[in-house]
Parts: C-alpha cells; structure tokens; sequence
C-alpha cells in the first residue's frame, strides 16, 4: 500500500464513489478489479497483505462518499436532526421529522453491532478476488429476485405499491418521508438489518436494501432513498473506527493519493445519486442485476483458470 500512486488513488475514488451508490459493490469491485488487471496494480490494492492500508484508504474514500449523500440530502438530514432533538427534548415521537429519525436509527442498529462483531473476520476469509466474484454473481441473483418476486403472486400486493400521499403541492422529499415512516419501527430494522449481508464482499449495500425496501411495499424511488439515507450514519461510523490508521507513522506515504482519491470519490459519489434518484423514479433494479451475475461468474471463471 505503501506505493500507492495518485492515478491508483483517484481511480479507484472514482470506482468508490460510483459502485457504492449503484446497487454493484463497492468493496467486490474494488477487490476484482485490482486482481483482473493484475501486475502493479494487484500488489498495490491487496486489503489481505500483512500491513496492508488499503481497506483504511477505502473507508475513507467512503466517507467521501457519504459527505456526498450528506450535502445532497442536506434538507432531509437537517429536518432528521431537528427531528431528532425535539424528539428528545420533549419526549416524544409525534411529528413526521420525529418518526423519520427514529426510524433511521433503529434500522441502523443491526449491521451496526453485527458490523462490530463480524467485519474483520469476513474480511480476512473472503476479502478475496474469488469469493468476491462469487458474492457478486449472488448479489445479481438478489436484486433478480426482488423485481421477480415484486411483479407476480403475493409479491404484486406486497411490493411497489405503496399507499400514495393525496396532499396536493407536498415536497416530494416529504411525501417519500410520509411512506418510508408508514413502514413502521419493525419492517425499517429488518430493511436496515439487509445491510449485514454487505459485510460480504460483492453484495451491494444499496441492493441488498433496496431490495428489501421493494419487498416490504416501497416504490423504487422510495426504496433508494432510504436507502442513501440508511448508508449515510453507517459509512460516518465505520469512518470514526478505520480512517485514524491511515494517519500512523507508516501510512504518511499514501495520505496525498488518498486525498486526491477522496475528491474523486465525493464527485463521483454526488454525480451518482444524483442520477440514481431520478433513475429510480421510472427504473428498475434489472439492468444492474443482470450486470452483477454476468461479471461475477465471469471473473470467477477467468481468476479461476
């Protein structure tokens, strides 16, 4: 990691900032594509050598990417920490902004323990180039079943086809909070618990919620949301725990490249969900599904010849 040069950096805050938002895997990509190049490049971005800071640089290009969600989403997250302290300061969840915080930190609780608890040791066992092809072909298969299970049999009723919110004029922001806070406390942990299947390497944080937001009765747009709104607080805190590696004696040499990655990172990450919430407004998860399973069980085959 020690040789980390600034085109290393700054590509991979590009594929950072646009694999974390789209519903493909950051960490799997940023794992794959080092080793499918080969060479230099593989040496540089391995996170499993001994003294390895790489996974630290990425979590900082994370938080990169979840200052990007955070300057996007800035009204919501102003009206979540209002809600939040008012909350609080009159003991009480009443108001829509009241129940929206509540909401996000219950659903965060889960994968915030199980990330605690299990990161470093599914890191070390399948921070790999093959487990992650094969977690990203599976990851395919889950956002594949989400659009299949939400268009036939019980899925129809269940899934994209929340109640609408008949008050003319509404910010749309507000009205996506009026469904996401429909949810209630139970169906937001367990959408937010989908988050723990992340901690593998080549299943996409944003998918797999996505996914579960579709099939617990969100539209796509709704699901995306909370999604970006779920990812925000768990990115800042895995941030808080890895990125003080990065300023140890034995890492100054890599703090220039991953500044410059980090820039990359937050542009990339703003294009993105810029995009994706429009996407989403008519879109579905198929495109990225079909993505997903074609380069997982390809790279699986070529690294495994």
């Amino acid at each position: 990691m020690s040789t980390l040069t600034y085109p290393e950096a700054i590509g991979v805050g590009l594929l950072q900032g646009v694999t974390e938002l789209f519903p493909v895997s950051s960490l799997g990509h940023s794992i794959l594509l080092p080793a499918v190049i080969g060479g230099k490049i593989q040496r540089d971005l391995d996170m499993t050598a001994d003294g390895s800071s790489y996974l630290a640089a990425l979590v900082a290009l994370h938080l990169a990417t979840a200052l990007a969600l955070v300057v996007f989403f800035w009204r919501d997250w102003v009206r979540v920490v209002s809600g939040l302290l008012g909350s609080i300061r009159h003991r009480r969840v009443q108001t829509r902004d009241e129940k929206l915080a509540w909401l996000l930190i219950i659903s965060t609780i889960p994968v915030g323990v199980a990330g605690l608890v299990l990161e470093k040791a599914l890191r070390h066992a399948l921070g790999k180039p093959v487990p992650a092809a094969v977690f990203l072909a599976l990851n395919g298969l889950v956002l594949l079943g989400a659009e299949r299970l939400k268009r036939g049999g019980s899925g129809r009723r269940r899934a994209g086809h929340a109640a609408p919110v008949d008050e003319p004029g509404l910010d749309p922001a507000v009205a996506s909070d009026v469904r996401l806070t429909g949810l209630g406390y139970g169906r937001g942990a367990w959408i937010g618990a989908a988050q723990i299947l992340a901690l593998f390497p080549g299943i996409s944080r944003s998918g797999v919620t996505m996914s579960a937001g579709i099939l617990r009765g969100l539209h796509h747009e709704d699901a995306a949301r909370f999604s970006f709104l779920l990812a925000t607080p768990v990115i800042l805190a895995a941030s808080v725990l890895k990125v003080p590696e990065l300023f140890k004696p034995e890492n100054s040499g890599v703090l220039g490249p991953v500044a410059a990655g980090s820039v990359a990172a937050f542009v990339a990450g703003y294009v993105s969900v810029r995009f994706l919430t429009r996407y989403f407004e008519t879109r579905s998860l198929t495109p990225f599904a079909v993505y997903c399973f074609v380069a997982g069980v390809g790279s699986a085959v070529y690294l495994s010849l």
